[in-house]
Protein backbone atom coordinates (compact mmCIF):
# COMPACT_ATOMS: atom_id res chain seq x y z
CA UNK A 1 0.00 0.00 0.00
CA UNK A 2 1.38 3.51 -0.75
CA UNK A 3 -0.07 6.77 0.03
CA UNK A 4 -1.92 7.57 -3.27
CA UNK A 5 -4.09 4.13 -2.83
CA UNK A 6 -4.87 4.94 0.97
CA UNK A 7 -6.72 7.92 0.10
CA UNK A 8 -7.99 6.80 -3.02
CA UNK A 9 -9.56 3.58 -1.32
CA UNK A 10 -9.82 5.71 1.83
CA UNK A 11 -12.45 8.85 -0.74
CA UNK A 12 -14.82 6.05 -2.21
CA UNK A 13 -15.42 4.29 0.90
CA UNK A 14 -16.80 7.71 2.17
CA UNK A 15 -18.11 8.65 -0.96
CA UNK A 16 -19.67 5.83 -2.00
CA UNK A 17 -19.23 5.40 -5.72
CA UNK A 18 -16.42 5.51 -7.70
CA UNK A 19 -17.41 8.17 -10.05
CA UNK A 20 -18.04 10.75 -6.99
CA UNK A 21 -15.14 9.58 -5.57
CA UNK A 22 -13.10 10.66 -8.69
CA UNK A 23 -14.51 13.79 -8.65
CA UNK A 24 -13.38 14.46 -5.32
CA UNK A 25 -9.95 14.06 -6.11
CA UNK A 26 -9.60 15.37 -9.16
CA UNK A 27 -9.10 12.59 -11.29
CA UNK A 28 -10.97 11.02 -13.76
CA UNK A 29 -13.19 7.81 -13.09
CA UNK A 30 -11.46 5.48 -15.66
CA UNK A 31 -8.16 5.61 -14.06
CA UNK A 32 -9.71 5.48 -10.51
CA UNK A 33 -11.09 2.12 -11.34
CA UNK A 34 -7.86 1.11 -13.25
CA UNK A 35 -5.97 1.67 -9.22
CA UNK A 36 -8.70 0.12 -7.75
CA UNK A 37 -8.48 -3.10 -9.95
CA UNK A 38 -4.55 -3.48 -10.07
CA UNK A 39 -4.86 -3.04 -5.92
CA UNK A 40 -7.79 -5.89 -6.07
CA UNK A 41 -5.33 -7.97 -8.10
CA UNK A 42 -2.35 -7.53 -5.84
CA UNK A 43 -3.98 -8.33 -2.74
CA UNK A 44 -6.30 -11.31 -5.21
CA UNK A 45 -9.38 -9.89 -2.92
CA UNK A 46 -11.98 -7.71 -3.91
CA UNK A 47 -11.88 -4.53 -1.80
CA UNK A 48 -15.77 -3.02 -3.04
CA UNK A 49 -18.99 -5.03 -3.28
CA UNK A 50 -19.90 -3.35 -6.81
CA UNK A 51 -23.25 -5.03 -6.23
CA UNK A 52 -24.51 -2.76 -4.02
CA UNK A 53 -25.17 1.00 -4.23
CA UNK A 54 -23.56 2.97 -2.41
CA UNK A 55 -20.29 0.59 -2.94
CA UNK A 56 -19.73 -1.06 0.46
CA UNK A 57 -16.37 -2.55 1.46
CA UNK A 58 -16.36 -6.11 1.78
CA UNK A 59 -14.53 -7.60 4.99
CA UNK A 60 -10.89 -7.33 3.31
CA UNK A 61 -11.85 -3.94 2.26
CA UNK A 62 -12.39 -3.55 6.03
CA UNK A 63 -9.45 -4.48 7.03
CA UNK A 64 -7.07 -3.07 3.99
CA UNK A 65 -9.47 0.96 4.92
CA UNK A 66 -8.34 0.30 8.44
CA UNK A 67 -4.48 0.23 7.80
CA UNK A 68 -4.45 2.72 5.32
CA UNK A 69 -6.37 5.46 7.65
CA UNK A 70 -3.45 4.55 9.89
CA UNK A 71 -0.81 5.14 7.46
CA UNK A 72 -2.60 8.12 6.37
CA UNK A 73 -2.81 9.51 9.94
CA UNK A 74 0.56 8.82 10.49
CA UNK A 75 1.76 10.62 7.23
CA UNK A 76 -0.17 13.54 8.32
CA UNK A 77 2.05 13.39 12.04
CA UNK A 78 4.88 13.09 10.17
CA UNK A 79 4.02 15.61 7.61
CA UNK A 80 3.01 18.31 10.44
CA UNK A 81 6.35 17.05 12.18
CA UNK A 82 8.39 18.26 9.43
CA UNK A 83 6.68 21.31 9.17
CA UNK A 84 7.43 22.14 12.44
CA UNK A 85 11.30 21.36 11.89
CA UNK A 86 11.47 23.69 8.43
CA UNK A 87 10.06 26.30 10.85
CA UNK A 88 12.41 25.50 13.16
CA UNK A 89 9.94 25.83 16.19
CA UNK A 90 10.83 21.71 16.61
CA UNK A 91 13.81 19.67 16.80
CA UNK A 92 16.85 18.13 18.86
CA UNK A 93 19.79 20.40 20.79
CA UNK A 94 22.55 18.18 21.24
CA UNK A 95 24.08 20.30 23.59
CA UNK A 96 27.66 20.02 25.48
CA UNK A 97 28.83 21.90 28.32
CA UNK A 98 31.28 21.34 31.31
CA UNK A 99 29.28 20.54 34.77
CA UNK A 100 30.19 23.61 36.32
CA UNK A 101 28.70 25.67 33.40
CA UNK A 102 26.09 23.59 33.04
CA UNK A 103 25.52 24.39 36.78
CA UNK A 104 25.57 27.99 36.47
CA UNK A 105 24.08 28.56 32.90
CA UNK A 106 21.02 25.44 32.93
CA UNK A 107 18.75 27.26 35.90
CA UNK A 108 18.94 30.33 33.76
CA UNK A 109 18.10 29.58 30.38
CA UNK A 110 16.15 26.59 30.79
CA UNK A 111 13.31 27.77 31.68
CA UNK A 112 13.13 30.37 29.21
CA UNK A 113 14.05 28.21 26.48
CA UNK A 114 11.61 25.89 26.94
CA UNK A 115 9.04 28.32 27.06
CA UNK A 116 9.73 29.52 24.01
CA UNK A 117 10.06 26.16 22.09
CA UNK A 118 8.42 23.46 24.32
CA UNK A 119 9.36 21.00 20.95
CA UNK A 120 12.78 20.44 21.19
CA UNK A 121 14.37 17.89 23.07
CA UNK A 122 17.53 18.94 25.01
CA UNK A 123 20.09 16.56 24.86
CA UNK A 124 22.83 17.13 27.39
CA UNK A 125 26.76 16.17 27.11
CA UNK A 126 28.52 17.47 30.35
CA UNK A 127 32.71 17.01 29.45
CA UNK A 128 35.70 19.27 29.79
CA UNK A 129 36.24 21.80 27.27
CA UNK A 130 38.74 20.16 25.47
CA UNK A 131 36.99 17.22 25.29
CA UNK A 132 33.77 19.04 24.17
CA UNK A 133 35.32 20.79 21.05
CA UNK A 134 36.43 17.60 19.56
CA UNK A 135 32.92 15.88 20.18
CA UNK A 136 31.93 19.08 18.21
CA UNK A 137 33.97 18.40 15.51
CA UNK A 138 32.99 14.63 14.95
CA UNK A 139 29.64 15.37 14.91
CA UNK A 140 28.29 14.07 18.50
CA UNK A 141 27.01 17.40 19.67
CA UNK A 142 25.52 20.39 17.86
CA UNK A 143 26.34 22.99 19.76
CA UNK A 144 28.88 23.84 22.86
CA UNK A 145 29.18 26.21 25.35
CA UNK A 146 33.03 25.73 26.82
CA UNK A 147 36.04 28.05 27.68
CA UNK A 148 38.03 27.61 24.34
CA UNK A 149 40.87 29.60 22.25
CA UNK A 150 38.55 29.65 18.88
CA UNK A 151 41.15 28.45 16.89
CA UNK A 152 39.73 26.16 15.36
CA UNK A 153 38.98 26.78 11.56
CA UNK A 154 35.95 24.17 11.08
CA UNK A 155 34.40 25.33 14.27
CA UNK A 156 32.28 28.66 14.17
CA UNK A 157 32.75 30.99 17.71
CA UNK A 158 30.26 33.21 19.65
CA UNK A 159 31.94 34.69 22.07
CA UNK A 160 29.36 34.55 25.04
CA UNK A 161 31.33 35.72 28.18
CA UNK A 162 35.21 37.15 28.87
CA UNK A 163 37.00 35.71 31.65
CA UNK A 164 39.81 36.68 33.62
CA UNK A 165 42.10 34.32 35.02
CA UNK A 166 43.51 34.65 38.54
CA UNK A 167 44.44 32.64 41.61
CA UNK A 168 41.94 31.85 44.64
CA UNK A 169 43.84 31.62 47.80
CA UNK A 170 42.62 30.40 50.82
CA UNK A 171 42.76 33.05 53.86
CA UNK A 172 45.52 30.42 55.37
CA UNK A 173 47.60 31.05 52.28
CA UNK A 174 50.81 33.39 52.75
CA UNK A 175 49.36 35.28 49.95
CA UNK A 176 46.43 35.86 51.46
CA UNK A 177 48.26 36.96 54.35
CA UNK A 178 50.04 39.21 52.09
CA UNK A 179 48.76 41.24 49.52
CA UNK A 180 45.10 43.28 49.58
CA UNK A 181 42.71 41.31 47.40
CA UNK A 182 41.94 41.92 43.80
CA UNK A 183 45.74 42.48 43.58
CA UNK A 184 47.40 41.64 40.38
CA UNK A 185 49.97 39.13 41.18
CA UNK A 186 52.57 37.20 38.69
CA UNK A 187 52.44 33.43 39.26
CA UNK A 188 55.55 33.74 40.75
CA UNK A 189 54.31 35.28 43.80
CA UNK A 190 52.37 32.18 44.63
CA UNK A 191 54.92 29.26 43.50
CA UNK A 192 55.02 28.21 46.63
CA UNK A 193 51.88 27.48 47.58
CA UNK A 194 49.95 24.30 47.92
CA UNK A 195 47.48 23.91 44.67
CA UNK A 196 43.94 22.16 43.97
CA UNK A 197 43.16 21.84 40.50
CA UNK A 198 41.00 20.27 37.76
CA UNK A 199 41.81 17.11 35.74
CA UNK A 200 43.13 17.57 32.54
CA UNK A 201 40.98 18.53 29.69
CA UNK A 202 38.91 21.18 31.71
CA UNK A 203 39.72 24.69 30.55
CA UNK A 204 41.25 25.97 33.52
CA UNK A 205 43.74 22.74 34.21
CA UNK A 206 44.79 23.78 30.50
CA UNK A 207 45.84 27.35 31.21
CA UNK A 208 47.13 26.23 34.28
CA UNK A 209 49.39 23.79 32.93
CA UNK A 210 50.83 26.25 30.31
CA UNK A 211 51.71 28.62 33.14
CA UNK A 212 53.57 26.88 34.76
CA UNK A 213 55.00 25.30 31.80
CA UNK A 214 56.46 28.27 30.78
CA UNK A 215 57.85 29.61 34.39
CA UNK A 216 59.71 25.98 34.58
CA UNK A 217 58.41 24.79 37.99
CA UNK A 218 56.01 22.21 38.86
CA UNK A 219 53.55 23.15 41.41
CA UNK A 220 52.57 21.22 44.63
CA UNK A 221 49.11 19.54 44.23
CA UNK A 222 47.89 18.41 47.01
CA UNK A 223 44.26 17.27 45.02
CA UNK A 224 43.21 16.80 41.56
CA UNK A 225 39.22 16.55 41.35
CA UNK A 226 36.69 16.63 38.52
CA UNK A 227 34.76 18.74 40.14
CA UNK A 228 35.01 21.82 40.61
CA UNK A 229 32.64 23.11 43.29
CA UNK A 230 35.16 20.39 45.38
CA UNK A 231 38.07 22.42 43.88
CA UNK A 232 37.28 25.07 45.45
CA UNK A 233 35.92 24.10 48.90
CA UNK A 234 39.52 22.17 49.29
CA UNK A 235 41.23 25.29 48.58
CA UNK A 236 39.31 27.93 50.54
CA UNK A 237 38.95 25.68 53.50
CA UNK A 238 42.72 23.87 53.30
CA UNK A 239 44.97 26.49 52.45
CA UNK A 240 45.50 26.24 49.10
CA UNK A 241 45.62 28.07 45.30
CA UNK A 242 43.60 27.46 42.54
CA UNK A 243 43.78 28.69 39.18
CA UNK A 244 40.57 30.02 37.88
CA UNK A 245 38.56 32.53 36.31
CA UNK A 246 37.04 35.15 37.62
CA UNK A 247 33.36 34.08 37.29
CA UNK A 248 33.71 31.25 39.68
CA UNK A 249 34.49 33.70 42.24
CA UNK A 250 31.57 34.88 44.15
CA UNK A 251 29.92 35.47 47.94
CA UNK A 252 30.43 32.11 49.26
CA UNK A 253 34.43 32.49 48.20
CA UNK A 254 34.59 35.45 50.23
CA UNK A 255 32.16 34.04 53.00
CA UNK A 256 34.89 31.73 53.62
CA UNK A 257 37.71 34.03 53.55
CA UNK A 258 38.94 33.35 50.19
CA UNK A 259 41.33 35.88 48.02
CA UNK A 260 40.94 36.39 44.55
CA UNK A 261 43.97 37.69 42.65
CA UNK A 262 44.02 38.56 38.71
CA UNK A 263 47.42 37.27 37.33
CA UNK A 264 49.47 39.98 35.88
CA UNK A 265 51.00 39.99 32.40
CA UNK A 266 48.88 37.44 31.53
CA UNK A 267 46.44 37.94 28.84
CA UNK A 268 43.90 35.58 28.54
CA UNK A 269 42.58 34.15 25.37
CA UNK A 270 40.08 31.33 26.68
CA UNK A 271 37.06 32.80 26.97
CA UNK A 272 33.44 31.19 26.99
CA UNK A 273 32.18 30.66 23.39
CA UNK A 274 29.20 29.11 21.85
CA UNK A 275 30.46 27.04 18.89
CA UNK A 276 29.35 24.94 16.15
CA UNK A 277 29.79 23.34 13.09
CA UNK A 278 30.66 26.14 10.44
CA UNK A 279 29.29 22.92 7.50
CA UNK A 280 26.03 22.74 9.39
CA UNK A 281 23.01 24.40 9.27
CA UNK A 282 21.77 26.40 12.65
CA UNK A 283 18.61 25.85 13.23
CA UNK A 284 16.87 29.24 14.70
CA UNK A 285 16.29 27.61 17.99
CA UNK A 286 20.19 27.07 18.58
CA UNK A 287 20.61 31.05 17.72
CA UNK A 288 17.97 32.07 20.26
CA UNK A 289 20.03 29.21 22.81
CA UNK A 290 23.00 31.00 22.13
CA UNK A 291 20.70 34.93 22.39
CA UNK A 292 19.19 33.72 25.88
CA UNK A 293 22.60 32.53 27.40
CA UNK A 294 24.78 35.47 26.46
CA UNK A 295 21.79 37.56 27.98
CA UNK A 296 21.76 35.90 31.01
CA UNK A 297 25.17 35.67 31.99
CA UNK A 298 25.38 39.48 31.22
CA UNK A 299 22.26 39.99 33.47
CA UNK A 300 23.85 37.58 36.53
CA UNK A 301 27.29 39.70 35.74
CA UNK A 302 25.30 43.01 36.92
CA UNK A 303 23.77 41.81 40.04
CA UNK A 304 27.61 40.54 40.88
CA UNK A 305 29.21 44.01 41.63
CA UNK A 306 32.22 42.21 43.64
CA UNK A 307 33.05 39.88 40.50
CA UNK A 308 36.55 41.12 38.65
CA UNK A 309 35.16 42.41 35.56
Amino acid sequence: MNLKQAQYVKTIAECGSITAAAKKLFVSQPSLSQMLRQLEQETGLPIFDRSTAPLRLTYAGEKYLHAAERILAANAELESQLREIRQEHAGRLRLGISITRAMQVMPLVLPVFRQEYPNVTLELTEKGSANLEELLRMGNIDLALAALESTSPSLAYELIEKETIGILAGRDTAAARKYAPGTPLPLEAVQSENFVCLTKGHSSRITQDKLFRRLGVTPNVILETDALEVGRRVALEAGCCMVLPNIYIDDYCYQRGGVFFPLKDYENHRHFYACYRKDEFVPRYVRDFIQITTQALASQQEKSPRRLK
